[in-house]
């Protein structure tokens, strides 16, 4: 049994949480504001910057799939301090690399280091806020994915103004690698030991076979696939316009540079101002009106940003498509922790199926644009989000003892 906490403990824990997301955002933002510095000190050009995106990518994927594992092992708490610690050495490795050593090995060592420690942590941060919201009785976990996005601009500002101030990349990736290892470890000490969460404690030490048991358990449900089905829409929705949407304004409707960033405000702004106020209205009109809702919204934001035949309909078009994408992610974490004593393994579950098509599906959509181009090619998100809307039923509250299924 996980030991009550008080009111003292439970803010602090909320607080931890936050800071983990917030610094996870952080530690994004920080490599990718200064990716122009790396390739220069590096002197590499585009198609190499490309290559280690890729293996960085496929080392966050690895961490997510293996993060239900990690968690088997060590705990929810214990496995948010080593990833942390370790994506924290990865970003100031990769700073070493590009400009102390010009190194492009050292660098890959931390790219490794970051995508795995992110990939990981993402799992069981969201074991960790879904379980918070379980205790506060009402939808919060948009509020968490709020803070990863303010943990981007922070880094992206703190970017831009190191790079304004042409501070190495070498010194400021130190700065933020120390704030972030100072945050996993002040983090630690707030978040309490919990069995739900695969935490060990010296009373009850069961069995690395049994641990693995129960975190893979959800993967035998047929509910964890369909809620699936909703977050890999939204996520190939949230990811494709991160990764593609300033390209789609400039090359699709022939816009100025200027006008695809605006763009991509735009569309972060709608998803942020959603996750941060959204949670009333789940509370109120239940997740699964509000996710069939809101996949109409990306759904059309989506088709007007891709026909719209001037640029503020495409704007438009975006600020929709951001609005839309906003919830499936957390409302599928949500809908994953209904059961507290399953919680773990199901958001696990749940989780890793969401960021693999977070972080696969961008470089999916630029093969196919490749031979269909792009505009055209983000048909495929109108398909998904559509697809996500029509399996939302899913995401219904779950009667604890009830059994599992996707009705």
């Amino acid at each position: 049994m996980d030991t009550a906490l008080s009111r003292s403990q439970f803010v602090r824990w909320r607080a931890a949480v936050f800071a983990i997301f917030l610094a996870s955002g952080l530690s994004i933002a920080t490599w990718a504001s200064r990716v122009p510095d790396i390739a220069g000190s590096l002197g590499i050009d585009k198609a190499q910057i490309g290559l280690l995106l890729l293996g960085m990518g496929i080392s966050s994927i690895i961490g997510i799939s293996t993060g239900p594992l990690v968690m088997a092992r060590t705990g929810a708490r214990l496995g948010m301090l080593i990833m942390m610690l370790s994506f924290g050495a990865g970003v100031c490795l990769i700073g070493l690399g590009a400009d102390l050593f010009g190194s492009i090995p050292l660098v890959v060592v931390g790219m490794v280091l970051f995508g795995f420690g992110n990939g990981s942590v993402d799992v069981m941060m969201n074991v960790e806020a879904t379980a918070i919201e379980q205790q506060m009785g009402r939808t919060i976990l948009p509020v968490f994915h709020a803070f990863f996005s303010f943990g981007t601009v922070l880094g992206a500002g703190a970017g831009s103004a190191a790079a304004l101030l042409h501070l190495n990349v070498a010194a400021h990736a130190g700065i933020m690698s120390t704030v972030i290892v100072t945050a996993a470890i002040v983090c630690f000490f707030q978040v309490p030991v919990r069995e739900a969460a695969l935490d060990p404690t010296p009373e009850v030490k069961p069995r690395f076979r049994q641990r693995m048991h129960t975190a893979l358990e959800a993967w035998r449900e047929p509910r964890t696939y369909a809620l699936g089905i909703v977050m890999l829409g939204m996520s190939f929705a949230e990811g494709g316009a991160n990764d593609w949407i300033a390209l789609g304004v400039v090359e699709g409707h022939q816009q100025p540079s200027g006008m695809g960033a605006l763009a991509l405000a735009v569309f972060s702004v709608g998803m942020t101002v959603v996750r941060l106020f959204g949670g009333p209205l789940v509370d109120r009109f239940g997740r699964v009106g509000v996710l069939r809702v809101l996949a109409l919204a990306a759904a059309s934001g989506i088709l007007l940003f891709i026909l719209g035949p001037t640029l503020p309909l495409v704007l438009l078009g975006a600020a929709l498509w951001g609005i839309g994408a906003s919830l499936g992610f957390p409302l599928g974490m949500s809908a994953a922790a209904d059961d507290p004593a399953k919680a773990a393994a199901r958001v696990s579950a749940a989780a890793t199926i969401g960021y693999v098509a977070f972080l696969g599906g961008p470089p999916i959509l630029g093969m196919i644009s490749e031979h269909v181009g792009l505009l055209n090619t983000l048909f495929i998100l109108v398909a998904l989000v559509v697809m996500s809307g029509l399996f939302s039923s899913a995401a219904r509250p779950l009667r604890v003892g009830a059994p599992v299924t996707t009705k």
